[in-house]
């Protein structure tokens, strides 16, 4: 019997702003299959980025639970909980979220060099990567040299160079014009589909809608 890469079981998430509580997720079950290209959709507020948070483990819920490879996250430690982070979990932010100061390389060489692994093979890995999302010739080039799409492609490599066993993708495509995001989706499914990479959007693009094999809608912090 398979079990799902991530199980969420009535997630709450709570929010204080002073006197006020946000309920920004409401008992929310959820569950993602390995291999899965996956878009989660709602307007604003409806708890899209809170989600990935918290199955990211940036953010903790309220009350419920999140399981991660059959691991309760909310069972480990601060080091386990970075060690999932680090090596289990591939992060695409809208804005990039790349290091300024370090060249297209060094940013999607940076996790394997966190994680401990040798140089030659580091160089071996990212060298491949950059050339699978299209960047070779480009390794050193720092993120202002680069166009949007471009960074983007360094996220992606960066998020992949793991080998996680999920990539949460938060709007990825929406600082990007409509060639771009098509190019960039084009890879990450070709990711998916190749390499059986689990990707899971954060989205109100329809670009990504389109593409996703499985929309799963929210309203107010719950299934729509």
């Amino acid at each position: 019997m398979t079990h799902p890469i991530i199980q969420l079981d009535k997630i709450t998430k709570i929010y204080k702003q002073g006197l006020v509580s946000v309920k920004a997720v409401d008992r929310l079950s959820l569950e993602i299959q390995k291999g899965e290209f996956t878009a989660i959709s709602g307007p604003s507020g409806s708890g899209k980025t809170t989600i990935l948070n918290l199955i990211g483990a940036l953010d903790f819920p309220t009350s419920g639970s999140i399981k991660l490879e059959e691991k309760d996250l909310s069972a480990l430690g601060k080091t386990e909980l970075s060690a999932v982070r680090r090596n289990r979990i591939g992060f695409v932010f809208q804005a990039y979220n790349l290091v300024a100061t370090l060249t297209a390389y060094e940013n999607a060489e940076f996790v394997l060099a966190l994680q401990g692994m040798a140089k030659n093979g580091r160089r071996e890995r990212v060298m491949s990567l950059l050339k699978e999302v299209g960047l070779e010739g480009l390794e050193n080039r720092r993120p202002d040299e680069l166009s949007g799409g471009q960074q983007q492609r360094v996220a992606i490599a960066r998020a992949i160079a793991t080998e996680p066993a999920v990539v949460l993708a938060d709007e990825p495509t929406a600082n990007l014009d409509s060639v771009t995001a098509d190019s960039l989706l084009d890879l990450m499914e070709r990711l998916n589909r190749e390499k059986g990479v689990t990707f899971l959007f954060s989205t109100h693009d329809q670009r990504v809608m389109g593409r996703a094999r499985r929309i799963i809608r929210l309203r107010d912090g719950k299934l729509d």
